[in-house]
């Protein structure tokens, strides 16, 4: 069990460092953005920019706001 323990602790500082480095990301440009995409391409691998484009949109998007229901009469 301690294995395993050791395990889930590597991946969730993983996580929190992958979470930092791609909010770091969003704003950086130029040499100190190229220096931030090496460090994810080391902890991922596969990972890629356009992974990260459409939460952007997503966030970006303005919310609809939900339609009300009209109230119904009672008789």
């Amino acid at each position: 069990m301690v294995e395993r323990r050791i395990e889930l602790d590597r991946r969730y500082k993983r996580k929190d460092k992958m979470r930092k480095l791609k909010k770091k990301l969003e704003t950086s440009t130029g040499e100190a953005r190229e220096k931030i995409v090496y460090k994810i391409k080391r902890l991922s691998p596969f990972w890629t920019e356009a992974s990260l484009k459409p939460a952007d949109a997503a966030a970006a998007a303005p919310k609809a706001e939900k339609k009300k229901s009209p109230a119904k009469k009672k008789a």
